[in-house]
């Protein structure tokens, strides 16, 4: 076997590797561009009627589920993702980053399904509105109110920690400085010449 011939087959390998790769991303778009428009004209309406039957019509119900889906639903979410942040560097860290931003993303689920009602401009997201404004009522706002005191509570928790960490990194650079070589104190002149 010749270099010529070994220099083929590599080439050929690595772009047969680039052909397959470029099939399995156009195939994965293609699969999440279904599965989008099929869940965004089942979602809505579903999660509409869940929190329809949580709330059965009640004002004070809707706010409570709302305050409660929002708070929680933020917060949770936000702390997984400065917990992945945090042992990403750590042994085993990568893994427990992942698990970690796979489950915020899975907390979040329940606000990001009332985002498709509130911001969704096709029929099912018009009909879940219509389900939330009689079988929910006051749900979406108290969801809204909810998500900003967790966001609100989050950036106290960051401004916290920035704090902490800036006062451990001050304390370690100056323990870490050498001590000052003291001089001599020399003595007071007196009035000899």
């Amino acid at each position: 076997m010749t270099t010529g011939e070994v220099q083929s087959s590599g080439q050929k390998s690595t772009a047969v590797v680039w052909r397959n790769r470029a099939i399995m991303a156009l195939a994965t778009v293609v699969v999440l561009v279904a599965a989008y428009f099929i869940l965004s004209s089942f979602i809505p309406r579903w999660w509409a009627q869940r929190l329809a039957g949580t709330v059965h019509g009640s004002f004070s119900s809707g706010i409570w589920w709302g305050l409660v889906y929002g708070f929680v639903f933020t917060l949770l979410p936000l702390l997984l993702l400065i917990f992945a942040v945090r042992v990403w560097k750590r042994k085993g860290g990568k893994f427990m980053a992942g698990a970690a931003v796979i489950i915020a993303l899975a907390c979040s689920l329940p606000n990001l399904m009332t985002l498709t009602i509130v911001l969704g401009g096709n029929n099912a997201a018009h009909a879940g509105q219509r389900i939330l404004d009689v079988d929910a009522p006051a749900f979406r706002g108290a969801c809204l109110v909810g998500a900003i005191v967790a966001a609100v509570l989050f950036a106290l928790v960051l401004a916290l920690m920035g704090k902490r960490g800036f006062s451990r990194h001050k304390a370690a650079k100056a323990a870490a400085r050498p001590p000052e070589p003291t001089v001599p104190a020399t003595p007071p002149m007196t009035g000899d010449r």
